[in-house]
């Protein structure tokens, strides 16, 4: 006769422990998902500084080389684009799609980033005046800045992903309304 009041006891004590299970998997998961919106902060802070430094370049460097007014416009079209990525990106840092976007974008820019500092390298007499040199190495300090929050950013999103997929969180997952997120 013990034995038959045990099992309802059993089975409280087990749909409690799954309870608090859940509980603790939720926490975790949502734990990794902000430490992806923390690090993407940081990201933003440096893009935003990317941004006003390219636009101080541009206004400094394209009046004095108008022959080059396609690599101007490039970067200004790139910095466009990687400014509406990034916003889209503030709203849910975790999402796939507008972290794709921002990747790409982030890919353009460079490459009209790049061409511009080329530009400029064989431009010695524009590079000799200290306005336009402190930019220059004003923007590739953020750069590299940019490049290791990035990394900080990409390392949060395999966090999270990692423990998206192990089970038996990944069966739960959906249920709480996770989904894997994208690096950059």
């Amino acid at each position: 006769m013990t034995a038959w009041l045990n099992w309802p006891t059993a089975g409280v004590a087990a749909a409690a422990l799954l309870f608090f299970w859940g509980i603790g998997a939720y926490n975790r998961l949502m734990s990794l998902r902000n430490a992806i919106g923390e690090a993407f902060a940081q990201l933003d802070a440096h893009l935003k500084e990317r941004g006003e430094v390219c636009d101080k370049l541009l206004a400094a460097v394209a009046p004095r080389l108008p022959s080059e007014q396609a690599t101007f416009d490039a970067l200004a079209s790139a910095q466009a684009e990687s400014q509406a990525a990034t916003q889209a990106v503030r709203t849910k840092p975790w999402a796939p799609d507008p972290a794709g976007s921002l990747a790409v974008a982030g890919a353009l820019h460079a490459a009209a980033l790049t061409r511009l500092l080329s530009l400029l390298d064989h431009q010695a007499e524009l590079r000799s005046e200290t306005e336009i040199d402190a930019l220059v190495s004003e923007l590739k300090l953020i750069e590299r800045q940019r490049a290791f929050t990035r990394q900080v950013f990409n390392q949060a999103v395999g966090q999270y992903n990692e423990a998206l997929h192990q089970f038996p969180t990944r069966v739960l997952a959906n249920l709480y309304g996770f989904s894997e997120a994208r690096s950059l």
